[in-house]
Protein backbone atom coordinates (compact mmCIF):
# COMPACT_ATOMS: atom_id res chain seq x y z
CA UNK A 1 0.00 0.00 0.00
CA UNK A 2 1.28 3.45 -0.95
CA UNK A 3 1.12 6.18 1.67
CA UNK A 4 0.26 9.70 0.58
CA UNK A 5 1.89 12.72 2.17
CA UNK A 6 -0.10 15.84 2.95
CA UNK A 7 2.08 18.93 2.89
CA UNK A 8 -0.27 21.51 4.36
CA UNK A 9 -2.90 24.07 3.38
CA UNK A 10 -3.07 25.03 -0.29
CA UNK A 11 -6.21 27.19 -0.31
CA UNK A 12 -8.28 29.02 2.33
CA UNK A 13 -11.72 30.57 2.05
CA UNK A 14 -14.35 32.13 4.27
CA UNK A 15 -18.07 31.79 3.65
CA UNK A 16 -19.66 35.25 3.81
CA UNK A 17 -23.12 36.80 3.91
CA UNK A 18 -22.54 39.39 1.17
CA UNK A 19 -19.82 38.51 -1.33
CA UNK A 20 -19.48 42.05 -2.74
CA UNK A 21 -19.20 43.67 0.70
CA UNK A 22 -16.62 41.15 1.94
CA UNK A 23 -14.57 41.24 -1.26
CA UNK A 24 -14.49 45.04 -1.10
CA UNK A 25 -13.43 44.93 2.58
CA UNK A 26 -10.47 42.63 1.96
CA UNK A 27 -9.51 44.59 -1.14
CA UNK A 28 -9.95 48.18 0.08
CA UNK A 29 -9.18 47.81 3.81
CA UNK A 30 -6.45 45.14 3.76
CA UNK A 31 -5.06 45.78 0.29
CA UNK A 32 -5.49 42.27 -1.07
CA UNK A 33 -5.45 41.95 -4.87
CA UNK A 34 -8.11 39.98 -6.72
CA UNK A 35 -6.93 37.05 -8.81
CA UNK A 36 -7.88 37.25 -12.50
CA UNK A 37 -9.98 34.08 -12.22
CA UNK A 38 -12.26 32.65 -9.56
CA UNK A 39 -14.93 29.97 -9.42
CA UNK A 40 -18.57 31.11 -9.54
CA UNK A 41 -19.75 32.59 -6.25
CA UNK A 42 -16.24 33.40 -5.00
CA UNK A 43 -13.61 36.12 -5.10
CA UNK A 44 -10.04 34.80 -4.91
CA UNK A 45 -7.12 36.97 -3.86
CA UNK A 46 -3.50 36.55 -4.95
CA UNK A 47 -2.17 36.03 -1.44
CA UNK A 48 1.09 34.18 -1.04
CA UNK A 49 2.06 31.46 -0.41
CA UNK A 50 -1.58 30.32 -0.04
CA UNK A 51 -4.47 31.75 -2.08
CA UNK A 52 -7.33 33.15 0.02
CA UNK A 53 -10.95 33.70 -1.01
CA UNK A 54 -14.33 34.83 0.19
CA UNK A 55 -17.29 32.92 -1.13
CA UNK A 56 -21.03 32.49 -0.93
CA UNK A 57 -22.10 29.99 1.73
CA UNK A 58 -22.51 26.37 0.76
CA UNK A 59 -26.12 25.11 0.72
CA UNK A 60 -27.41 24.51 4.23
CA UNK A 61 -24.89 26.86 5.89
CA UNK A 62 -26.51 29.41 8.21
CA UNK A 63 -23.96 32.10 9.02
CA UNK A 64 -26.41 33.71 11.43
CA UNK A 65 -26.64 30.65 13.69
CA UNK A 66 -23.60 31.45 15.84
CA UNK A 67 -20.27 33.19 16.14
CA UNK A 68 -18.57 33.44 12.74
CA UNK A 69 -15.54 31.20 12.45
CA UNK A 70 -15.79 29.76 15.93
CA UNK A 71 -12.68 27.61 16.33
CA UNK A 72 -10.98 28.92 13.17
CA UNK A 73 -7.88 31.12 13.33
CA UNK A 74 -7.08 33.16 10.23
CA UNK A 75 -3.72 34.94 10.26
CA UNK A 76 -2.49 37.20 7.47
CA UNK A 77 0.97 38.71 7.14
CA UNK A 78 1.49 42.42 6.52
CA UNK A 79 4.49 44.64 5.94
CA UNK A 80 3.42 47.20 8.59
CA UNK A 81 0.79 46.14 11.13
CA UNK A 82 0.88 49.49 12.96
CA UNK A 83 0.21 51.48 9.77
CA UNK A 84 -2.58 49.05 8.88
CA UNK A 85 -4.05 49.48 12.37
CA UNK A 86 -4.11 53.28 11.94
CA UNK A 87 -5.88 53.03 8.57
CA UNK A 88 -8.42 50.51 9.91
CA UNK A 89 -9.24 52.68 12.93
CA UNK A 90 -9.66 55.72 10.65
CA UNK A 91 -12.06 53.68 8.47
CA UNK A 92 -14.11 52.55 11.48
CA UNK A 93 -13.12 48.87 11.21
CA UNK A 94 -13.69 47.11 14.56
CA UNK A 95 -10.37 46.31 16.24
CA UNK A 96 -10.63 43.36 18.64
CA UNK A 97 -7.04 43.56 19.88
CA UNK A 98 -4.80 46.60 19.46
CA UNK A 99 -1.26 46.03 18.13
CA UNK A 100 1.01 44.08 20.48
CA UNK A 101 4.36 42.32 20.19
CA UNK A 102 3.55 38.69 19.42
CA UNK A 103 5.50 35.60 18.37
CA UNK A 104 5.43 36.68 14.70
CA UNK A 105 6.08 40.38 15.26
CA UNK A 106 3.66 43.27 15.72
CA UNK A 107 0.18 41.73 15.78
CA UNK A 108 -3.42 43.00 15.81
CA UNK A 109 -6.85 41.40 15.56
CA UNK A 110 -9.72 42.93 13.59
CA UNK A 111 -13.29 41.97 12.85
CA UNK A 112 -14.37 41.63 9.21
CA UNK A 113 -17.92 42.41 7.95
CA UNK A 114 -19.11 38.91 8.89
CA UNK A 115 -17.61 38.99 12.39
CA UNK A 116 -14.62 36.78 11.61
CA UNK A 117 -11.68 37.59 13.88
CA UNK A 118 -8.72 38.13 11.55
CA UNK A 119 -5.21 38.36 13.00
CA UNK A 120 -2.67 40.41 11.06
CA UNK A 121 1.02 40.42 11.90
CA UNK A 122 4.26 41.90 10.64
CA UNK A 123 7.74 40.81 11.54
Amino acid sequence: MTTATVSGPSFLSLQVRDLAVSADFYESRLGLVRAPQAPPGAVVFTTSPIPFAVRNPTPGTDLDSGQAGLGVALWLSCDDAEALHESLVAAGVPILTAPFDGPFGKTLVLSDPDGYAVTVHSS
